[in-house]
């Protein structure tokens, strides 16, 4: 609307950016709206092949196809949580306990000599040794039981959000057909403004949920081959840092490296040096081989974004959102460039966020006619009320 206004070039330019600085604006007073509404965006764009395949199948009817997606999911998500139980008690077992000085200076003791074997260290008493004295204070302090009030409260407030996410997906799953064709009839009467907003919704659907699945499956490989790894050197939590893996690989150059750190620290006190420099050149290649091999072979050239578009896109998205946009940061961005792509005036802008040196076409998304959109019975009686209309071209 801006750039069909008679303006100047800087005028333009002015408005697009209060146009943009407003937006981001809106989307962080509105975090409790939003950030449950594009939680299920994504989830839909991913669930959707399977509620189709239910009922197309199996015969089932839609309602009950998109209700057994979710309950489907709901059940994945539970069964998630309870294997993540023994994880945690198991990590609480090997802390510390607090109150109990000799389990801490055991610990501390423990700790400095695997340094002593790397670099020199003074030789004083826990007593006497002023870190310990403050490890002793955080440890038996209010820190750690804020801590633990602050995760549970954090934890409470997802739980409702998960609920909420999961009332909004299945509404979008019944109603998808129906919300597409109105999103498609904004967009004015021309058939090929309309086709276009097809191509366009497809496209963006096809990146998402290719991103999303390909993503999901490759850090579950991952979590199984760095959980394998580590339990057979000996670590202590070994398949806890393989779920701590697995999670925070959604998030692109921050979330490998954070989750890199806790097996080096556990192979450091547990093993020795020798085993955290060997934690360190595994995960390193398997980070490595991941990135550079693994993902663009399975997701595609047209799924890679510049690295500076993705570090921006976490900075910008984490501002917004906090920690849930940095998890949503690169399929927002994969919607975001596959938009860029079909609009033709947009394309340089998904140019400059790609690798590639040159303009290409875009990628053509599975055909997305206008059936797609339509449940069978209103196939039958669009087609018995006028033959031929829905014919692809």
């Amino acid at each position: 609307m801006i750039a069909s206004l008679n303006l100047g070039s800087a005028t333009r330019w002015g408005l697009n950016l209060l146009a943009l600085l407003g937006g981001a604006v809106a989307l962080y007073l509105g975090e409790s709206i939003f950030i449950p509404t594009v939680i299920a965006l994504l989830l839909a764009a991913m669930l959707w092949p399977v509620v189709r395949w239910l009922r197309q199948g199996l015969r089932l009817p839609w309602t009950i196809s998109c209700l057994t997606v979710v309950l489907g999911l709901v059940a994945l998500n539970l069964l998630a949580t309870i294997s993540l139980i023994p994880l945690t008690l198991k990590l609480l077992q090997d802390l510390p306990r607090p109150g109990d000085e000799e389990s801490e200076k055991k610990v501390y003791v423990s700790v400095k000599e695997r340094i002593g074997e790397i670099v020199p260290v003074e030789d004083v008493q826990p007593e006497d040794d002023r870190v310990f004295q403050y490890l002793h204070q955080l440890l038996n302090g209010p820190y750690i039981t804020n801590a633990l009030v602050q995760l549970g409260w954090y934890g409470n407030s997802w739980l409702w959000q998960w609920v909420l996410i999961m009332f909004i997906l299945l509404f979008l799953l019944v109603e998808g057909p129906m919300l597409t064709r109105r999103v498609v009839e904004i967009f004015g009467p021309s058939e090929e403004a309309q086709a276009r907003a097809l191509d366009a919704l497809g496209a963006m659907a096809h990146h998402v949920r290719t991103y999303l699945v390909w993503r999901t499956v490759v850090n579950f490989g991952l979590a199984l081959l760095v959980g394998t790894v580590y339990q057979t050197m000996g670590l202590r939590q070994p398949w806890t840092w393989a779920f701590i893996t697995g999670v925070l690989c959604y998030v692109p150059y921050i979330g490998p490296l954070a989750a890199g750190i806790p097996p080096v620290i556990d192979a450091f006190i547990t093993l020795g040096p020798q085993y955290a420099v060997a934690v360190i050149i595994f995960y390193t290649l398997v980070i490595t081989l991941e990135g550079y091999v693994v993902v663009p072979v399975v997701m595609g050239r047209s799924m890679e974004l510049n690295a500076t578009t993705v570090m921006l896109a976490c900075l910008f998205w984490e501002r917004i959102w906090g920690l849930p946009g940095l998890f949503m940061a690169m399929p927002l961005m994969a919607a975001i460039k596959a938009i860029c792509y079909n609009v033709p005036d947009w394309r340089p802008w998904a140019n400059l966020m790609s690798t590639r040196v040159s303009i290409q076409p875009p990628e053509k998304a599975p055909a997305l006619d206008v059936t797609q959109t339509l449940l069978p019975e209103e196939i039958d009686a669009i087609e018995a009320a006028a033959p031929g209309r829905l014919e692809k071209k």
